[in-house]
């Protein structure tokens, strides 16, 4: 066998890689790769609701699993300002039972 054999191998194998990798990128940038720690697709952490204190501050209401953490981030620091927040069942649920406390409270 020549050489020029296993050039054309070794040039192949390094487009091959490179293609992987370029591919890898992409699907990684417009994000069509989701959960790969995670391993069954759902997602235990998520931004529940963000609110402007004033200019430079704001708090996030955070919901990992079930629990709920209210924080305060700054430019410089970011505080916890309430942990273990038992988070709704059903956030539709919570809001109309929310709304219907607020609407007797209307009528007295």
């Amino acid at each position: 066998m020549s050489i020029d054999l296993y050039l054309r191998f070794l040039f192949t194998l390094a487009g091959i890689i490179a293609l992987i990798v370029v591919l890898a990128f992409l699907a990684r940038r417009f994000g069509l790769v989701r959960g790969l720690a995670g391993g069954s697709g759902t997602r235990r952490l998520a931004v529940v609701e963000v609110a402007a204190v004033d200019a430079k501050r704001r708090l996030v209401l955070l919901r990992r699993d079930a629990t709920e953490h209210l924080v305060l981030l700054g430019p410089d620091s970011a505080i916890v300002v309430e942990s273990g927040i038992s988070a709704p069942r059903d956030f539709r649920t919570a809001l109309s039972a929310e709304t219907a406390g607020e609407q007797a409270e209307a009528h007295r």
